[in-house]
């Protein structure tokens, strides 16, 4: 688990979770992406996953009592 601050440390933070090995997957939070005023934040996470782990699926939970549930749906 990586959690992500605001601001400035959150690019470095993000870069280097996905940098530490080859994931399969990669899960993001229902805490930044069911709040409306984080969509850009949103945005930018995914995009840096793409980035920089291509070959990790991108799977999204309800909180952080089924992030098993959530890797085990991916495609």
């Amino acid at each position: 688990m990586t959690l992500v601050g605001f601001g400035a440390s959150a690019e470095p933070t993000l870069v280097a979770s996905p940098a530490e090995r080859a994931w399969d997957v990669l899960i993001v939070g229902a805490g930044i992406r069911e709040t409306e005023q984080l969509l850009p934040f949103f945005e930018q996470i995914v995009y840096l996953i793409h980035r920089h782990a291509p070959q990790a699926a991108i799977v999204f939970n309800t909180g952080g009592g089924d992030s098993v549930e959530a890797a085990q749906r991916r495609p």
